[in-house]
């Protein structure tokens, strides 16, 4: 039989982050973030914070294509080890309030693949040690210079593992089961269905969303997408997403807010809806989702008919390995290669159809005529 869960209260931070270029960079978003756990476990005392939840790059921010777009050496100079002295910080604010602690976005260098960074999620317990660590997964072709496990999947899988539970841990706590999915992890259905397949009841989601991936109304992607996340897996879904930002590229709200909870059956239980520093708190109630679940109307997986389906996934779309070992992504322009073969396929198979006055054999180079643009004109970084 299992132990009955408390309610209890999840914190999800909205903070201000500074793009960091030195190891004080990173200790001054460090300490903010530690203030925060102070104001929120202390304000939100009646029913006693369990889980806190940080967004995506919170420790050392993160550059996109342009200007100020850094290469991996640039990034390599300010990744750190999980576990390490940073998260170490965090760990001893766990144990000083009985804490779960989860964030994302920490660039990471790990011993097994020093010549590169993985976008790293991790779950801190109330001893202070690192319980769960995920690499992201889908990191966008467009955007991300970090290494999905996907990009040398199969030397990544000898050194982690190869099975659904490696790629996409869940860690079994006294407050729930507990998962993380960074950004645009979030954003297609597989990786929260593959939580929900190794039994996820809470999720946390750093995530660094910008305003165009639609976060704000009329396109309120962030919202639709994670409210459907939750509902299918009929899982709570802690969405945190910076505040403001500090970086001489970026607007201040490039990545504005709109930090969400949202429960089991989808709904929305806190929001903060503009570009700010914030905390929101929910209560979670574990026996109330464990309940919901032995409902067999509407229930999201016991309709679940999978035969169908296979043909999907029976082949690659985005070609995996395409970074092993030796040879990590150097810039987004490097990234953006596996892009060209997806859009290959799409087009090859007849699932896109080009725009007039192109051919199928036309857009890979179309895409690639682009990358080289804004290369040569100063838009994309080279080397």
């Amino acid at each position: 039989m299992a132990t009955k869960i408390e309610k209890y209260t999840a914190l999800v931070m909205q903070p201000e982050v500074n793009v960091a270029r030195t190891r004080d960079d990173i200790n001054k978003n460090l300490e903010r973030c530690c203030q925060m756990i102070d104001f929120g476990t202390g304000y939100f005392y009646e029913r006693p914070v369990r889980l806190v939840v940080f967004p995506e790059y919170f420790l050392q921010g993160v550059t996109t294509p342009g200007k100020g777009e850094d290469s991996l050496k640039e990034f390599m100079n300010k990744a750190i080890t999980i576990p390490g002295p940073e998260l170490d910080v965090l760990g001893k604010k766990a144990q000083e309030y009985g804490l779960y602690i989860a964030g994302g976005g920490v660039v990471e260098q790990v011993k097994e693949f020093p010549d590169r960074w993985f976008n790293t999620a991790f779950i801190i317990g109330p001893n202070g040690d690192v319980i769960l660590r995920y690499h992201k997964w889908h990191i966008p072709a467009s955007i991300g210079l970090g290494t999905s496990p996907h990009d040398m999947l199969e030397e990544y899988s000898k050194v982690f593992g190869g099975d659904i539970k490696n790629f996409f841990p869940v860690v079994d706590t006294p407050i729930g089961k507990l998962g993380t999915m960074t950004c645009h992890d979030g954003a297609t259905p597989e990786v929260s269905r593959a939580l929900g397949f190794n039994g996820v009841e809470v999720i946390c989601h750093p995530g660094a969303i910008q305003e165009v991936e639609g976060v704000s109304e009329t396109w309120d992607f962030w919202r639709f997408t994670r409210r459907t996340r939750a509902h299918d897996n009929m899982c709570y879904l802690l969405c945190s997403n910076w505040g403001k930002v500090n970086y001489a590229f970026y607007p201040k709200a490039f990545c504005p807010g709109n930090s969400m909870i949202i429960d089991y059956t989808g709904m929305v239980l806190r929001e903060s809806p503009y570009p700010e520093e914030q905390i929101i708190a929910a209560t979670i109630d574990i026996e109330a989702l464990r309940d919901h679940r032995t409902i067999a109307n509407h229930n999201m997986w016991i309709d679940v008919r999978t035969e169908a389906f296979r043909q999907i996934y029976e082949n690659p779309i985005y070609p995996p390995n395409l970074f092993p070992p030796g040879k990590p992504p150097k810039t987004l322009a490097d990234k953006m290669e596996g892009a060209k073969e997806v859009y290959r396929t799409l087009y090859g198979r007849g699932q896109f159809t080009p725009p007039y006055p192109y051919e199928v054999e036309d857009m890979p180079k179309l895409f690639e005529d682009r990358i080289k643009y804004a290369q040569e004109s100063g838009r994309l970084r080279k080397g």
